[in-house]
Parts: structure tokens; C-alpha cells; sequence
């Protein structure tokens, strides 16, 4: 999940690619036009994006098209930062020049800050823990058996923890744009994650009236439906 896509047309841009694999991250390069259209969107856990390649009228609704993803600006000494409004929804900012430990731990930390994922590639969420390299799911230490969809499910409410998700977008995200399934399917398997990991007085997930559900360490019994 500590993935990472590149979006440059420049070289001394696309030679950072091999520092950021270094730091654990799976790195792919692509060119603005790469992203046009309904591709506009790379499944990538944080988006770098090449200054250079970001017309002035577009920052703001580029930074805004990639939803979950930590957004950062690649930057040289020359880009006028000028163009960036205060509330660009941006994550950082990186220097092409900064050494590659430097650039690493930018995009670390935006990382963890959007999805908070440490760098040992551990969810934690209160009680609830998620170790994405091994798929093992534990509360209070105690590891649980989840099947392959209810894992998924469960990681990508608890890497957006506290974002609300209607039925058509889990699944959609979860299971993908040509499942044909209806949102009947998101309900059985939030109940079964429910029984799995809503022990020793915990309740993770919190069902949002008329709208759909979302994982905070802080949920309350009585609001989980």
C-alpha cells in the first residue's frame, strides 16, 4: 500500500524515483498527460507531482482530484510559490535538490499523516491495529481471522479513518467499478467485521444515518449499528 506515483514530463525529476523505492515506497513515473480524463486518478497512496508540469489555474483542482492520496509539490529554487493559494489542498512540499533522506521522509510523513501508516507499515487505530505487510488484523493485541474482502474493507476505512463512505463508494473502491453486486453486500460484511473486531468493549465503526460508515477509534457502542 506504500504507493507512490511520480508526475513529470522532466528527468532531473524522474531520477528520484530509485531514493523513494529505497524508503519502501513501490515508485511508478507518469507524464501529465498520462492523467487525463477519467485516469486522472492513479491508485497511489501519495501523488508527487512536478511543479513545473502544474498550470497556474490548475492547482487547486488538480490537488483536490486525488482524493485519499497524500498530494505533494516537487519543486526547484526558481518556482514561483506565489502561485499557490494558503488553501491549496496540499500535503508538502519537496525540493528536487534536497538530498534523497530528506525527500523520503517528506513523503513519509505526509504519508502518515493522511493514512496513518508508520514506516514499519502498521495502521493503528485506538485499539484496532493492521500490519499491512503480513494482513494481520489484532485489538488489544489479540489477533482476529478476517477473510481477503473483509481485510480490505476494514484497511481502507481504517487508512481513512474518520472520512464518511456512502455504500456505492466502498464499494466501488473495495470491490471495484465492475462489481455488480448491490450495496446490500457492504452492509453483511461491516456486520461480520463488526463481530470479529468489536470485542472487549471496543466499537470501531460507526454507521452514519442515511449516508454510510466510518472507522474512528472513539466510536460508541449505542452508535454503531
Amino acid at each position: 500500500m506504500r504507493s507512490l506515483c511520480l508526475v513529470t514530463r522532466h528527468p532531473d525529476a524522474a531520477r528520484i524515483a530509485r531514493p523513494l523505492e529505497l524508503a519502501g515506497f513501490s515508485v511508478a513515473v507518469a507524464i501529465p498527460e498520462d492523467l487525463a480524463g477519467d485516469s486522472a486518478a492513479p491508485p497511489a497512496s501519495v501523488i508527487l507531482l512536478d511543479f513545473r508540469d502544474v498550470p497556474g489555474s490548475a492547482i487547486t483542482t488538480l490537488a483536490r482530484a486525488y482524493g485519499e492520496a497524500a498530494v505533494l509539490f516537487a519543486l526547484v529554487p526558481d518556482d514561483q510559490l506565489e502561485r499557490i493559494a494558503p488553501d491549496t489542498p496540499v500535503d508538502d512540499f519537496a525540493l528536487l535538490s534536497a538530498q534523497p533522506a530528506e525527500l523520503a521522509r517528506r513523503v513519509e510523513r505526509s504519508f502518515w499523516r493522511r493514512h496513518g501508516v508508520d514506516s514499519e507499515n502498521f495502521v493503528r487505530c485506538g485499539a484496532l491495529t493492521i500490519d499491512l505487510s503480513n494482513y494481520r488484523v489484532t485489538v488489544d493485541g489479540e489477533s482476529l481471522v478476517l477473510t481477503f474482502k473483509e481485510y480490505e474493507l476494514l484497511r481502507f476505512l481504517a487508512m481513512n479513518a474518520g472520512r464518511v463512505f456512502t455504500r456505492e463508494q466502498l464499494l466501488n473502491r473495495v470491490w471495484g467499478y465492475d462489481y455488480f453486486g448491490g450495496a446490500r453486500t457492504v452492509d453483511v460484511h461491516i456486520r461480520r467485521i463488526r463481530a470479529k473486531i468489536e470485542i472487549h468493549g471496543h466499537a470501531f465503526i460507526e454507521t452514519v444515518r442515511n449516508v454510510g460508515y466510518r472507522l474512528t477509534p472513539d466510536a460508541r457502542p449505542e452508535t454503531a449499528a
